[in-house]
């Protein structure tokens, strides 16, 4: 979470609100990219377990499978959604600290 800092600092270069706004940005792409990778292997798991288990249970639970793959992108969206709030918050600044700009 620290190299979102660094590399938004770098990017930036001592404007604040640029600053910020690449740490919300590189926090949101990095993010969807975390969602279509882990979301496509959860969709892809409960598809080879929908494969198997349709062979075992009796016809009609068909209908089930939405609802499961619903909750399961649901509770992948609540965790890194949260996990990208904690970065954001963890590296958002309001003013640039007096040792930041006598580094320069």
């Amino acid at each position: 979470m620290e190299r979102i800092g660094i590399t938004a600092s770098k990017i930036a270069k001592g404007n604040l609100f640029v600053y910020n706004f690449y740490v919300v940005l590189i926090s949101f792409l990095f993010s969807l990219f975390i969602f279509f990778i882990a979301g496509s292997s959860i969709a892809l798991a409960l598809i080879i377990i929908g494969y198997v288990i349709n062979g075992v249970l009796p016809a009609g639970l068909e209908e089930g499978w939405g609802a499961i793959i619903k909750v399961c992108m649901v509770a992948l969206t609540v965790v890194i959604g949260l996990f990208a709030l904690f970065a954001i918050f963890r590296n958002v600044k309001f003013q640039i600290r007096q040792e930041d700009v006598s580094k320069k």
